[in-house]
């Protein structure tokens, strides 16, 4: 599984004109399933993401999380993630899993956080989705659970 994670003050996504979802300050964590991916790896995935440190403590340095902070944690599927460009400008999506692979494991990584004590809102998985966000910092992570970056 792969994440692109950013440190929001709010963020909010609709679909078609309507709200889906919307959090204030927390982590919005764009979730791309690979072929192959289990639960174990949705546990993982919603561990590393409760337990990121890029909050501000009181000497203004990154080292509180989530946990800490009590901040939300907001889940939209982007199979995109897995895009491979490499051969060409069209880009291949072979290394996504499939809906009816990815769909469950979105779900368990939004339980497995919330059994983990946080807040978590999502977007609407295969919808077309509309993301606002104010990223603050700038501060954006990318997670794999593959650790290929």
């Amino acid at each position: 599984m792969r994440a692109v994670v950013q440190r929001v003050s709010c963020a909010r996504v609709t679909v078609a004109e309507e709200e889906a979802c919307s959090m204030g300050e927390g982590l919005l964590a764009l979730i791309g399933v690979g072929r192959g991916d289990t639960a174990a790896q949705a546990q993982e995935l919603a561990r590393r993401l409760v337990h990121l440190r890029v909050f501000d403590d009181v000497e203004r340095r990154m080292n509180l999380s989530l946990l800490d902070t009590g901040g939300a944690l907001g889940l939209v599927s982007q199979f995109t993630l897995y895009g491979d460009a490499r051969q060409g400008r069209r880009p291949s999506y072979a290394a996504a899993a499939p809906a009816a692979e990815a769909a469950p494991l979105i779900d368990a990584l939004g339980e497995y956080a919330r059994g983990l004590g946080v807040p978590v809102v999502s977007g609407r998985f295969q919808a077309m989705m509309n993301v606002a966000l104010v990223n603050s910092g700038p501060v954006t992570i990318l997670l794999d659970t593959a650790k290929q970056f």
